[in-house]
C-alpha cells in the first residue's frame, strides 16, 4: 500500500531529524510487519529508543506530532496510526523515573515508567524491522511463561469487560488462545483462521464472517446489516471468551 508506505517514510524521517542529536534507533513490529495490516482495524507500532534522555521541550513536542503531521499534510489518515514509545535504551533495560514520549489508542502523553508488556516484546524480538539506527533486539528479554499467561488473563479481563460490538474481540481472543497453547504470536486474521481450523469457536459461522470483515475493511463495516451484526455480536463475544477462560483454567491449575 503505497500510501502506508509512504507515511511511515515520513514519519519515520521526521522521527529522525528532531532526535538527531540523541542517536535515534527506530523498529517496527506488529502487523505492518506480520504482513496483517488492514486499514480501519490496524495500527502502526514502533519502539524507538535514544540513547540519552531528550529534552522537556523536545518531548512536548514529540508527544503531539501525529497530530502536527496530520494538520501539516493534505489529509492523510495514516499519521494518526502510529502507536508506540520513544524512550532510552536505559528506560529499556532498566524501567525507573525516565522521560517517555508515548502514543496510544486512547491519546499521547509523557510518562516518566513505561514497560514492554510481553507481547511486544514477542513481536519485537521475531519480526521487528528497523527503520533506521541500529537493531536493538537483542536488548529485548524474552518473556518466560509466567509473564505470557498474565498478560493473556489481562487481555481476558478486557474481552469480558469491554468486548461487544466489535469483531476484533473475537480475533483477540484467537491470538491469546494460539499463544497460550503455543508460547508463540501469530497474527489476527491468522489466529481467527487457526482457531477455525482446530475446532476451537462456539459459532464457526461467526469467526467466518469477522474474517470476512477484516478481509475487507473498506465495505463491510459500513454496511448496514454488517452492523446490525455487530451490534448483536456481544453474546458471541463472550462465548468465545469461555473457551479462553477455561484454556486459562486448565493453565492455573
Amino acid at each position: 500500500m503505497a500510501l502506508l508506505n509512504n507515511s511511515i517514510k515520513e514519519m519515520s524521517e521526521r522521527l529522525q531529524t528532531l532526535l538527531k542529536e540523541y542517536a535515534p534507533s527506530m523498529m517496527l513490529y506488529g502487523s505492518v510487519t506480520m504482513d496483517d495490516f488492514q486499514f480501519g482495524w490496524s495500527d502502526i507500532d514502533f519502539c524507538l529508543l535514544t540513547e540519552r534522555p531528550i529534552s522537556q521541550e523536545l518531548a512536548e513536542t514529540l508527544v503531539f506530532l501525529r497530530q502536527t503531521m496530520t494538520e501539516e499534510k493534505d489529509p492523510n489518515p495514516f499519521f494518526r496510526l502510529f502507536e508506540g514509545v520513544i524512550m532510552t535504551k536505559k528506560d529499556l533495560l532498566t524501567p525507573g523515573e525516565g522521560k517517555i514520549v508515548y502514543w496510544g489508542t486512547s491519546g499521547q502523553r509523557i510518562l516518566s515508567r513505561f514497560s514492554l508488556d510481553p507481547f511486544t516484546r514477542m513481536e519485537l524480538i521475531r519480526d521487528g524491522i528497523p527503520v533506521f539506527g541500529t537493531d536493538f533486539r537483542h536488548l529485548i528479554s524474552p518473556p518466560d511463561r509466567a509473564e505470557i499467561v498474565q498478560a493473556i488473563q489481562r487481555h481476558y479481563e478486557a474481552i469480558r469487560t469491554y468486548g461487544e460490538a466489535d469483531a476484533g474481540w473475537l480475533l483477540d481472543t484467537a491470538r491469546c488462545l494460539y499463544t497460550l497453547k503455543t508460547n508463540q504470536i501469530i497474527a489476527k486474521t491468522k489466529a481467527g483462521e487457526w482457531a477455525l481450523e482446530h475446532h476451537l469457536c462456539p459459532n464457526p459461522e461467526t469467526m467466518e464472517q469477522a474474517l470476512q470483515i477484516r478481509k475487507n475493511p473498506k465495505e463491510l463495516p459500513n454496511d448496514a446489516s454488517v452492523k446490525k451484526w455487530l451490534n448483536g455480536l456481544k453474546p458471541e463475544i463472550q462465548r468465545f471468551a469461555d473457551v479462553l477462560e477455561d484454556a486459562l483454567r486448565s493453565e492455573i491449575l
